[in-house]
């Protein structure tokens, strides 16, 4: 046997676990989930080169420090695993892709689009009297843990209704609408906030929340801006500021 003796199985393996860690670096690339990984990743090299070695004493040191740290690990960094298993079921949810309602929603999705335009009207009408707005609006994962947060609606979608939610005298207005297919589910929901340190330091929490749903959920965000009454979209953790009412449009009938 020599010294590098590569199997076709081996060569295999690696392409698999290289595509593994790409896709896994796509998916929490933005968020605060990709330094802890880095971090684990940079542990878990210095442990494999000191047992490479045959260093006996660290590799001891390290092998308590392991199995105490993955309890520990989890308890600390709880939020951050709970968001990450979320976004990964949400995201690559096989059940739902593979369902009886996915094989038949070819024609309704493109009905579905009709109700993008009360959502737009609402925003552009709010935009222009510069009152805040927060609209989360779900594809396959319905996000029920977020919909009780806040009041139950499930009023089908129309742009009198959106307004009168975000007016300033409204009890909801300072929380976030979940939208879920035709219907308003529920309004005054909390949101998780994004820690992403690459957002203008000028943005409010409304975007930051905006921000933080949709890189822990596949779902997709709209922002009114209080201040500048400034259109704002949000997708998979990226946000695009002073939208048009025509992009508006485009996004939500491309999401």
């Amino acid at each position: 046997m020599t010294f590098l003796d590569i199997r076709f199985i081996d060569i295999v393996d690696i392409v698999l676990v290289a595509y593994l860690m790409f896709r896994i670096y796509k998916l929490i690339k933005g968020t605060v989930a990709l330094n802890i990984l880095l971090g684990i990743f940079a542990f878990v090299l210095f442990w494999l080169l000191i047992k490479a070695f045959g260093m006996e004493l660290s590799s001891s040191i390290m092998d308590n420090v392991v199995n105490v740290g993955v309890l520990a690990f989890i308890v600390v960094f709880q939020q951050e695993i709970r968001r990450f298993l979320l976004l990964l079921g949400s995201r690559y949810n096989v059940g739902v892709k593979f369902s009886m309602e996915k094989v038949f929603m070819s024609e309704s999705k493109g009905m579905m689009t009709i109700y993008n335009k009360p959502v737009v009207r609402a925003c552009v009408s709010l935009a222009k009297t510069k009152t805040g707005a927060l609209i989360v609006i779900t594809k396959d994962s319905e996000l029920l843990d977020y919909v009780q947060t806040g009041e139950l609606i499930n009023g089908v979608i129309s742009s009198q209704l959106l307004e009168n939610i975000f007016f300033k005298n409204s009890p909801l207005h300072d929380g976030a609408v979940i939208i879920t297919g035709n219907k308003i589910k529920a309004a005054g929901c909390i949101l998780p906030v994004s820690q992403n340190t690459d957002l203008p330091k000028r943005v409010g929490l409304r975007h930051r929340a905006a921000m933080g749903i949709t890189e822990s959920t596949d779902a997709v965000a709209i922002v009114v801006s209080e201040e500048t009454g400034r259109i704002s979209f949000f997708s998979k953790g990226q946000m695009e500021m002073g939208v048009a009412e025509e992009e508006l449009q485009e996004f939500l009938n491309k999401s």
